[in-house]
């Protein structure tokens, strides 16, 4: 029977002192951890998108997103797919986007700020007035046009980049108005798929939504069962996104639903953590105090390994597992090759007018800026004064202007809604326009205001 002596635990290659990773691998790494860089990647992409449909190369950007890509499940029948790669990535891989968005809601309804009704109250508030107003400007600008069914596009507001404006100003604002912020903009995103959801779908088929139905069956019942396995879960979402793009509600809502079947609650209860832990720590420590490890020991201590390896992950939530899988992959990946397709508005040369007179422009550009801006502030100060809610700790009027101004960042969920709200490309690029407008525009005015009122909230107090 063999021995070998167990080796000491080593560093691994990117935390190790050498020179490519403290010079390159770790700064990465503290970048990426950073609330900010997923906005960061995000609006890269919108410019490198805007550069290149400008450039003398749009024709390639053009030519790259309307490239056919199918999804074909056998040689023929019904199971076939048509889409271009820019429907493949509004359709496909924006269904994570929403179905990270809707762990996010779920995690807020059971741990989160909505938990607390009255916590809630406001930014809950908040967002219906940011979303009503919003449009209502839209729709007066565009009642009775060729742009009227686009109302939906300035109702959203982009939790990422919204964020991201409130973290550049550091300790200068309160942590609660980032929490406000935060808390809005979740609540915002729940009456964005509802809008979605309701509004802009198309031609229903009640046989196909039947069937998505019981692929969600399916999912719960699995839960029900405690199903650990990914396998089953991963084709029946599969199944029941397939069945929604056939019946005419948008595909990516099948996101929305398993996110939200997804159990918040762990196999195993952290209470009793330390105590199935233990003895298979004691295991392998006993097997490695003399040093050398035969080989009934080393087989020994790679079960017992796998067994707390599979204990320490299953005494977090699958809700949680999945939060910290997603979270990275839609911000660094998905939402900049979304913001990569759908950006790239050609501007020059594009056949555009005016947009200081196009209605087509204003709508979403003005429905973002002020609708936004009006729609919060009012539906804040309404709430507060009918004691639903009541300011947060350190919060002043003035910064929920401001606060108010930053949730006109709509630009992903914007950008989604204009790819679904119209038909002719010449109208859905000038919508995209306005989006730009007013997310930028929003961004800006209201960091100016943000940072002004925290500013002058801080020196009162000092």
């Amino acid at each position: 029977m063999s021995t070998t002596e167990a080796p000491d635990a080593q560093a691994r290659w990117g935390d190790s002192e050498r020179f490519v990773p403290t010079k390159v691998v770790q700064p990465i790494q503290r970048l990426l951890a950073q609330e900010t860089a997923g906005g960061v990647a995000m609006l890269v992409a919108a410019i490198v998108a805007l550069i290149w449909a400008n450039s003398p190369l749009h024709e390639s950007y053009f030519r790259l997103w309307e490239s056919p890509f199918e999804l074909a499940f056998g040689e023929s029948g019904p199971f076939h797919i048509h889409l271009t790669l820019q429907e493949f990535v509004n359709d496909v891989l924006m269904t994570i986007f929403f179905y990270l968005a809707a762990l996010e809601i779920k995690h807020e309804l059971v741990h989160g700020s909505f938990r607390d009704k009255r916590a809630a109250a406001l930014p809950a508030m908040a967002a219906l007035g940011g979303m009503i107003v919003p449009a209502l400007v839209y729709f007066a600008l565009n009642a009775g046009g060729e742009a009227s069914g686009g109302w939906g596009i300035p109702m959203a507001t982009d939790i990422a980049f919204a964020v991201a404006v409130v973290t550049l100003l550091g300790k200068r604002v309160p942590l609660a108005a980032r929490a406000f912020l935060l808390t809005l903009a979740v609540a915002d995103d729940i009456g964005g798929i509802v809008v979605i959801a309701i509004f802009y779908s198309k031609g229903l088929q009640f046989t196909w939504l039947a069937a998505a139905f019981l692929a969600f069956v399916g999912a719960y019942l699995a839960q029900r069962l405690h199903i650990r396995s990914y396998a089953p879960y991963l084709l029946l979402g599969v199944a029941a996104w397939f069945c929604l793009h056939e019946s005419g509600v948008h595909a990516t809502i099948s996101g929305v639903v398993l996110g939200l079947l997804t159990p918040a609650n762990p196999f195993y209860s952290p209470h009793r953590f330390a105590e199935r832990a233990q003895p298979l720590v004691d295991r392998v420590a006993a097997s490695v105090a003399d040093h050398h490890v035969d080989d009934d020991e080393q087989a020994g201590n790679d079960t017992g390994l796998r067994d707390l390896t599979r204990l320490s992950v299953e005494t977090m939530s699958p809700l949680e597992r999945h939060l910290a899988w997603a979270g990275p992959w839609v911000a660094f990946v998905i939402v900049p090759i979304f913001a990569l397709a759908n950006a790239g508005v050609r501007v020059v040369g594009g056949g555009f007018g005016n947009p200081i007179t196009d209605v087509v422009v204003l709508g979403p550009a003005l429905g973002l800026l002020i609708g936004k801006t009006i729609g919060i502030s009012i539906a804040s100060y309404a709430a507060v004064k009918a004691g639903i809610g009541k300011l947060p700790e350190g919060v002043t009027w003035p910064m929920i202007g401001g606060l108010a101004t930053i949730g006109g960042v709509g630009f992903t969920v914007a950008l989604f809604i204009t790819s679904l709200a119209f038909d002719d490309p010449g109208i859905t690029d000038r919508a995209k326009l306005g989006v730009l407008i007013g997310s930028l525009v929003s961004g800006v005015v209201g960091y100016l205001v943000l940072r002004l009122a925290a500013g002058r909230a801080n020196a009162e107090t000092a």
